[in-house]
């Protein structure tokens, strides 16, 4: 049996973790997880049902992994005569110990350094200024900032220098006050799961408000070489609870003529060649207002929700996870890459903006309120999603937090001229899919 396995940091016992394992396993590899400790509701039980999968768990102390703690698990896999190809996680916080481990291993990847500036929204916002790519900038606020902005005629946005999960997110008004800024902190601080990615002092930026819809590219750079593997057009964005919330979304976009997606693709690739990403796996979030495209952040791995498994189902061969997988195992020369490479152009957008499917997917995610969870009702009538996933349960609390908050997501599969024909019922129809019933309400977050 094979000793050689790829090692998953997992972030308080989940981050795709049972999805990485069953990737991991479908390649003839062990899969080793190293998580950090669970929150209190989930504890021992969470890091039990990782050991029945997984070849070996190893789980820390804190709430949060160090490099420290990465070292010792390698260490420990290999006194145990195991070998660890290489390291994932789609945690963002973690992607920079992924990083300094896969270089560590000799694995192809961006370097620490590289994902450490990606999440400076700060940074990036006025590089691609500098260069042409983006037509705002973005500025630190402060409490001066912050009134003189607000006396502004120009529409701003404000979001965490390093944010997560749309934590913090949010257009700026009348009504927003340094207090509110202070208050999102507050709530960072005091939130286990989500305080250690947006760092210890959350600090703010404002960046010129972007119109226009909102798209996201999946993307794999492998030698250099950037290849967009999915485009989703987000259908409804709502503002509640200081945050963005992402309803539901379609791919491929259904309301983008191919010379505008071309368009899109062209200036993708300039941006990572400007910022020169070289190599890994990118959820790029950005905005079109009918001429120009504009970055609104590029994220170093999966994008979140049902994203990688809608890649999937649209090239029925592999979702966005275990291509990266693929990815970070490929040799870095020879018949394997080639096939490697091939295999990457085939699932890819082509340059003019064609699918490389005809098949179209339409997901929604549905988020929890404030209040307990008394119980879920799931209405499937009609059309049947092809993938259904309740992430909460009767019970359940939900806080009030200026975060998302999941409570389950479905997906649909359909021909691109079924997509099109159907999407305006399918936007209506999916919004009571799942029906959530509570037994109290907590007022939303003021911002």
């Amino acid at each position: 049996m094979s000793s050689d396995g790829v090692l998953i940091l997992s972030h308080c016992g989940f981050s795709f973790a049972e999805d990485l394992i069953a990737a991991i396993k479908a390649r003839g590899l062990l899969p080793f997880v190293l998580s950090s400790r669970p929150v209190p509701e989930h504890g021992e039980q969470r890091l039990q049902t990782l050991r029945d999968h997984a070849a070996a768990v190893f789980a820390t102390d804190s709430h949060v992994l160090r490099m420290e703690d990465v070292e010792d698990a390698v260490a420990s896999l290999r006194a145990a005569g195991q070998t660890v190809l290489a390291c994932i996680s789609v945690w963002e916080g973690y992607r920079p110990l992924m990083a300094e481990a896969n270089s560590r291993l000799g694995v192809s990847d961006l370097s620490a350094q590289r994902i450490e500036f990606l999440r400076d929204k700060h940074a990036v916002r006025n590089a691609l200024h500098h260069a042409g790519l983006s037509r705002v900038t973005a500025r630190r606020v402060t409490p001066a900032v912050l009134d003189e902005l607000r006396r502004d005629a120009q529409a701003w946005f404000i979001k965490p220098v390093r944010g997560i999960a749309s934590y913090g997110a949010f257009r700026l008004s009348p009504d927003t006050t340094w207090a509110t800024l202070e208050a999102i902190g507050e709530h960072a601080r005091a939130d286990t799961v989500y305080a250690s990615a947006l760092g210890e002092h959350v600090e703010f930026i404002a960046e010129g408000y972007l119109a226009g819809t909102e798209f996201s590219f999946e993307l794999l750079v492998s030698h250099g070489k950037p290849f967009v593997l999915g485009v989703h057009e987000k259908c409804e964005l709502t503002e509640a609870n200081g945050t963005v919330l992402e309803d539901s979304c379609t791919s491929p976009p259904a309301s983008l003529a191919a010379g505008d997606l071309a368009s899109g693709l062209d200036w993708l690739r300039a941006v990572f060649e400007q910022l020169e990403l070289g190599s890994g796996c990118f959820h790029v979030e950005a905005r079109f207002d009918g001429a120009r495209w504009d970055l609104i952040e590029i994220n170093p791995r999966v994008g979140g929700s049902l994203i990688s498994h809608s890649v999937k189902a649209l090239n029925e061969e592999a979702g966005m996870l275990e291509l990266w997988l693929d990815l970070l195992l490929e040799q870095s020369g020879g018949t394997q890459h080639r096939a490697f490479a091939e295999r990457l152009q085939r699932l890819a957008y082509t340059a003019d903006g064609t699918p490389p499917s005809e098949l179209a997917t339409f997901f929604r995610v549905y988020f929890a309120t404030p209040g307990e969870i008394e119980r879920i009702e799931t209405r499937t009538d009609g059309r049947r999603p092809l993938i259904a996933q309740i992430l909460l349960k009767p019970g359940d609390v939900v806080p009030a937090t200026p975060r998302e908050a999941f409570l389950g997501q479905l997906l649909w599969r359909m021909t691109r001229a079924e997509r099109d024909a159907a999407l305006p019922d399918l936007l209506a129809a999916s919004v009571t899919a799942l029906d959530v019933h509570y037994r109290t309400t907590t007022p939303a977050l003021e911002t």
